[in-house]
């Protein structure tokens, strides 16, 4: 039996006006009263009904009602040379002062993908079989390398259904070169579906409460409740750079974006690329009633959509990519006590247990709620944002659809990281010969973070295609 104390958790649940978990309970097997009993003693139950009912008042706010602008501060760009040699410098002195780490959004499985695990470990097709973890991975190294070998740790968030093979994964692999005690794992929070009329936990088996990943703005308590906050904050870490698995060329703890909003004192700050045309489906940074936030695109009229400036680029453009930069001051100060205020309700369908037929139905129209929060949910709290606008092309291939689709899928993303490996070849003063379009040319992270310290390998030289470096 188990060593929980079933008449504490009975009278927690009863507190909070959840007592109807118990319902089946004297009808369950030893073992099926265990799994329950972990599972209810896991689930913060006396903070649920405040969650709600702040969801719900988040859910009648008058947020229709904001006007809405463009950002208003100045947006940084990594085409001006000046920006982006002033910022590199000012984020390479923070990394190698130990006061920089990285964190991956990488709860998700690869089922869009037509692959059976952690999306993480997807391969995407390169020629060498290197997995989305292995490249970041990879990057890392190189950069500690640059960096005087300083400590950059590696946080890595999974989710209950994808964790133990993440770690296993890592394990297996010897973390790509990097110290273990640098790569750092926690889960996603879940929380409970709830009925929408009077906020009862709704049950998937008599055993088991239904549960709901807290959307990727879960990072923000899970940090906390893992104790990877305390973490961060022991090791001496002042800057966190977080990012989603699905982006093939992300520049893991970007020197950069680093120190770009340093440079600029921001406690938050997000890397966006310009929209490729106004009616692109995807969040921009901008404010309301003048405070930063992302606006959905479904939120914005056509007229601001097609709206641009004197340049005639779209002034609602700046492209929200999921790639943040926050202050540990921030987090810890503004963001962790606002906890309970960044849920929001989503209505679905979710699997129950239907007592009449004494079997879990998943029915045809929405019967529950879950609550879910996104990342940039906290940007309101900041008092100062930066926002470095990035070359798409550079910076932004997401692997999120299956292979042969147009856009957004492992084949586009090899093609952009040859791309890349091409052009950084020439700016290194190398000049190419045969089909740029028969392969795939690749440069190996390990060889080169960014496109620097290629001229000994190709200057002056020629480079056959498709390449490996």
């Amino acid at each position: 039996m188990t060593s929980l104390d079933e008449a504490q958790i009975r009278a927690r649940y009863e507190a909070a006006g959840q007592g109807h978990v118990f319902q089946y309970f004297e009808e369950l097997s030893p073992n099926e009263k265990d799994i329950l009993l972990q599972q209810l003693h896991d689930i913060q139950v006396e903070k649920l009904a405040g969650l709600l009912e702040a969801a719900k008042t988040d859910s009648l706010s008058n947020d229709h009602t904001q006007t809405i602008t463009p950002f208003s501060k100045h947006v940084g760009r990594t085409t001006d040379p000046n920006v982006v040699q002033s910022a590199y410098s000012r984020g390479i002195e923070a990394l190698s002062q130990g006061q920089v780490a990285a964190l991956v959004l990488a709860g998700g499985q690869g089922t869009r993908l037509g692959f059976d695990g952690p999306k993480g470990c997807y391969n995407i097709g390169l020629p060498s079989g290197k997995t989305l973890f292995q490249l970041l991975s990879e990057r890392l190294c190189k950069l500690k390398c640059l960096t005087s070998d300083a400590s950059i740790p590696f946080y890595i968030m999974t989710s209950p259904i994808n964790h133990q093979e993440t770690v296993d994964y890592f394990q297996q692999h010897e973390y790509f070169g990097m110290s273990k005690k640098d790569v750092l794992f926690f889960q996603q929070g879940m929380l409970p579906c709830l009925t929408e009329d009077d906020g009862k936990i709704i049950m998937e088996t008599p055993s088991t409460v239904a549960m709901a990943p807290d959307g990727n703005g879960g990072i923000y308590p899970s940090l906390q409740q893992s104790g990877m906050m305390d973490d961060m904050i022991q090791r001496g870490i002042h800057y966190l750079h977080v990012f989603s698995i699905d982006n093939a060329l992300t520049k893991i703890a970007d020197p950069t974006f680093v120190g770009y909003c340093i440079q600029q004192n921001a406690d938050c700050g997000n890397k966006v690329v310009w929209k490729v045309g106004p009616h692109e489906k995807v969040g921009v940074i901008a404010e309301k009633d003048g405070t930063p936030c992302v606006v959905e695109y479904s939120e914005i009229s056509t007229e601001m959509a097609e709206r641009v400036d004197d340049q005639g680029r779209l002034v609602f453009g700046a492209g929200n990519i999921c790639n943040h930069f926050y202050t540990i001051d921030f987090l810890r100060d503004k963001v962790m006590p606002n906890l309970g205020n960044l849920y929001h309700i989503a209505r679905k369908k979710i699997a129950c247990w239907d007592e009449s037929i004494q079997q879990t139905i998943t029915p045809e129209t929405n019967n529950g709620i879950k609550l879910e929060s996104f990342i940039f949910d906290i940007f309101p709290f900041a008092e100062r944002m930066a926002i470095l606008d990035s070359e798409r092309d550079e910076e932004f291939s997401p692997v999120k659809n299956a292979p042969g689709s147009d856009t957004d899928s492992p084949d586009t993303a090899r093609q952009h990281l040859s791309q890349q490996a091409q052009k950084w070849v020439i700016a290194a003063g190398g000049t190419l010969t045969g089909n740029r379009d028969s392969g795939i040319c690749e440069i190996s992270p390990l060889t080169s973070y960014g496109g620097e310290g290629l001229e000994e390998l190709v200057k002056d030289k020629t480079v056959e295609c498709p390449f490996n470096l």
